[in-house]
């Protein structure tokens, strides 16, 4: 088998938390190494180990600079721009850009660099609907 896929996370709300849940499940060739998020790791420690939706998570630490969830170390940024963000320190090969902030080409230019080869958006739809004036 080859060597996983390196994954940083730009944004730990709903959909970054879920990326990470789901590369800890299952047999994946995919391997989160980094997140990004102006929140402290305490903070996302607790938003992980205390979520909404899927309850409770067993064995979440965290420390000054990272996450360690069932004994994975994940290191953990707060940088405002992407540009700035270490993604090289981790090896980052991939980022998935999960703020909804930035949406644009130019955007995902600001990532990519180093050791980072490809950018993944989730971007929720715009959807825009034309009210009827009719009953």
């Amino acid at each position: 088998m080859s060597s996983p896929i390196r994954i940083g996370i730009n944004g730990f709300g709903r959909i970054g938390r879920n990326y990470l849940r789901a590369s800890l499940t299952g047999d994946s060739n995919i391997t989160v190494v980094a997140v990004n998020d102006l929140s402290d790791a305490k903070t996302l420690a607790t938003l992980y180990e205390w979520d909404s939706i899927f309850g409770h998570t067993d064995n979440v630490h965290y420390s000054q600079d990272s996450l360690l969830i069932d004994e994975k170390q994940i290191a953990v940024f707060n940088e405002k721009e992407p540009e700035k963000i270490p993604w090289s320190d981790a090896e980052v090969d991939v980022v998935i850009e999960a703020t909804g902030r930035f949406t644009s080409e130019q955007d995902a230019q600001n990532h990519i660099g180093g050791s980072v080869k490809k950018l993944l958006f989730q971007l929720l739809p715009v959807v825009m609907f034309k009210r009827s004036t009719t009953p």
